[in-house]
């Protein structure tokens, strides 16, 4: 998989994507995730990237020609139009579901917005989806297109070691994660459950799959509901 990232700031985003998980994968060609500066593709001498939006609102707008050619530097590298996604409170809220779907695609070009936002009519051009990390607005899009990138990379093939570190993690199956425990096996007088001291592989797998059902009932009823609706308890 190849993810494009527009950031007015990709030493931000590059500092992320070089380390950890998704360095390593990147490093070993696993998945190519490259960030581009929307700054390299204006017109004009101070590099301005913003303008003061119609209406009189305050604040200040990005304006649509750099972003479009720096979009449209990074489509005419593809034989078809990338899945190009804007990060915005205005969006989808994004769920595991969507981002397996979105894990299956080739290439995804993800716009970070900036400043008051960004002139409709570029997003009317160029975006497929907008997609919102949650019911709250932060400063950039950077930190909602890293959440992004890393939800989707985890799950691309070689990325981490096992499926394992992914499908028994909260949310993958639509159930919030079972309690873990490590060593010592009693740590300020709590002890470790027997069960997972026994060695029973059956009795272990019911146990987290209950314990899983029982935090999501307690925690997140809407999850649990649609668990239930789902038919697969």
């Amino acid at each position: 998989m190849k993810i494009d990232i527009m950031t007015l700031f990709p030493e931000f985003t590059r500092s992320y994507t070089e380390m950890s998980v998704i360095g390593r994968a990147v490093a070993s060609k696993k998945i190519e995730i490259n960030s581009h500066n929307i700054r390299d593709f204006t017109l004009n001498r101070q590099k301005q990237v913003d303008d003061a939006p119609y209406g009189g609102r305050q604040g200040m707008l990005m304006t649509a020609q750099p972003i479009y050619d720096c979009y449209k530097s990074i489509a005419s590298k593809s034989d078809k139009k990338p899945h190009t996604i804007f990060m915005s409170p205005s969006g989808t809220v994004l769920t595991q579901e969507r981002v397996k779907e979105l894990s299956e695609m080739d290439e995804i070009i993800i716009l970070c917005g900036h400043y008051e936002g960004v002139d409709q009519r570029v997003i009317d051009e160029i975006v497929d989806e907008e997609i919102s990390i949650g019911d709250y607005v932060v400063s950039g899009g950077e930190l909602p297109a890293l959440i992004l990138v890393d939800s989707i990379a985890r799950l691309c093939d070689g990325v981490l070691s096992e499926r394992a570190g992914f499908e028994d993690e909260s949310h993958y199956h639509g159930l919030l994660e079972h309690p873990q425990y490590t060593r010592p096996e009693v740590w300020m007088g709590r002890r470790v459950p027997e069960v997972l001291l026994s060695g029973h592989h059956a009795n272990i797998a019911k146990w987290k799959e209950e314990k899983s059902i029982e935090r999501t009932k307690e925690r997140r009823k809407d999850l649990y509901e649609r668990y239930l609706q789902s038919g697969k308890k």
